[in-house]
């Protein structure tokens, strides 16, 4: 890593930029790895003016792109200006200014998203008729079997503790883990989301289960590999363990929501089971949870296994949701139908997922699950022109210590940023009510 002065002042201006935005936007810097000196100081500041840092992004954005011609590190210039433009977006977001949702969603992510294809969910659903077997209702078949698979409740802190105990030891021999790691588990009985992780540093997460929702025993390890082992604790435990790493990238200090970096972040967790256990990981969950006197049977296992691959095609009809809920403005209970249909969830299930899309905070966050996990598939876990040539577990190493850029992860040529477009000026706003009365928003799962 060869240290560019000019490159890596600008990253450390973006840096605090991101420390500031977190001050207006509670909750959107998933971690900080950087001094704690440096957060503190940033802390101790006056409460930031949205409209100073969505200036401060845009002189950033500009200074970026005269830096960047004359330097070589395309990828990185390319990283920061991404990151740049979703931070002014997320100033106009907290000064109260009106984003298009679709131009909110290509401005922060750099994806522009669209509505899936009702022919794509038909074949999704007759593949999945043909798994379950039996006749009559679709949805009540899967119901059923979704009931046969719940875990009782009083083994669920044991599943998770098996879970955790066996995609630890997967991870650290798959993909490597620094000494000193550690994951915390704690169990709620309420909340909104099924599970989410917060750091807590320096090598240490917390993890934190939702057991009001009722888990079943295939999802335990999607949602125990997405949380901790290989997906977001291993990520910031990695590059915490690696000072020379962090001095020599400062923006890697930061976790921005609500960023391509969170695309790609979340796009990897969502992989992680795949690439740390492979196929077979239905039957292995269940092995691993039977040893440890969880009822678990393997056969289930591999059937349970073979519905969520199905179900992860379903995966696009939340994003639909939120294209129906805030870019075509359709009524909530149009919303909720569309859900129930293609998902094949009851109502009180669709209405959960209808509070978590329509919260002002997290209604662009299922587009990071769904097109995360779409861009990154054929990069990851291909095997043709689109993939990595390295082993799969490499592969994963790399995104989670040096993610690749969207245009990379698209086989496109890393080209320096460009000049940001000109805008008009930024004017002072009314401020949203949802902005004074925020909360810390949890990185959700599922």
């Amino acid at each position: 890593m060869v240290a560019d002065p000019a490159l890596d002042g600008l990253a450390r201006a973006y840096v605090g930029l991101a420390l500031r935005l977190d001050r207006v936007l509670p909750g959107v810097l998933d971690a900080h790895l950087g001094a704690p000196e440096d957060a503190a100081r940033v802390a101790g500041e006056p409460a930031p003016d949205p409209d100073d840092l969505a200036r401060e992004a845009d002189r950033l954005r500009g200074a970026l792109a005269d830096v960047a011609a004359g330097n070589g590190d395309a990828a990185r210039a390319a990283f920061l200006d991404a990151q740049l433009r979703a931070c002014r977006v997320l100033a106009d977001r907290a000064a109260g200014r009106e984003v298009g949702f679709v131009d909110e969603v290509e401005r922060c992510f750099g994806v522009r998203i669209t509505p899936g294809d009702p022919d794509r969910y038909r074949e999704a659903h007759r593949t999945l008729g043909a798994l379950l077997g039996g006749t009559g209702d679709l949805a009540g078949r899967l119901a059923a079997f979704r009931d046969r698979d719940r875990l009782p409740p009083e083994h669920l802190s044991t599943g998770l503790r098996a879970a955790l105990a066996a995609l630890r030891e997967r991870t650290a021999a798959t993909i490597g883990l620094p000494p000193g790691e550690d994951v915390a588990l704690e169990v709620v009985d309420s909340a909104p989301w099924s599970g989410f992780s917060r750091w807590l540093g320096p090598r240490r997460s917390a993890v934190t289960v939702n057991a009001g929702i009722g888990h079943r025993v295939t999802h335990l390890p999607l949602l125990v590999a997405h949380e901790a082992y290989p997906g977001h604790h291993t990520e910031h435990c990695r590059l915490a363990a690696d000072p020379h790493r962090l001095r020599a990238r400062p923006e890697r200090q930061v976790f921005l929501a609500r960023t391509p970096q969170s695309l790609v972040a979340e796009g990897a967790a969502e992989l992680g089971l795949e690439v740390v256990v492979g196929p077979g990981w239905g039957r292995w969950n269940a092995e691993v949870l039977a040893a440890a006197g969880v009822p678990a049977d393997p056969e289930r296992g591999a059937l349970g296994e073979a519905v969520e691959t199905v179900m992860a095609r379903l995966a696009p009809v939340r994003q639909d949701a939120a294209l129906m809920l805030h870019d075509e403005h359709r009524p909530a209970d149009e919303v909720v139908d569309h859900l129930r249909r293609w998902l094949l969830v009851d109502e009180p299930r669709a209405r959960r997922m209808l509070e978590f899309l329509a919260h002002p905070r997290w209604r662009t966050h299922t587009t990071t699950y769904v097109e995360g996990a779409r861009l990154l598939r054929p990069w990851l876990l291909g095997s043709g022109a689109d993939a990595a040539p390295d082993p799969v577990t490499a592969r994963l190493a790399r995104v989670l210590d040096d993610p690749p850029t969207l245009a990379e992860l698209r086989g496109e040529p890393v080209a320096a940023p460009p000049s940001p477009s000109p805008r008009s000026p930024v004017r002072r706003a009314v401020r949203a009510p949802w902005l004074r009365r925020t909360v810390a928003s949890p990185r959700t799962s599922r």
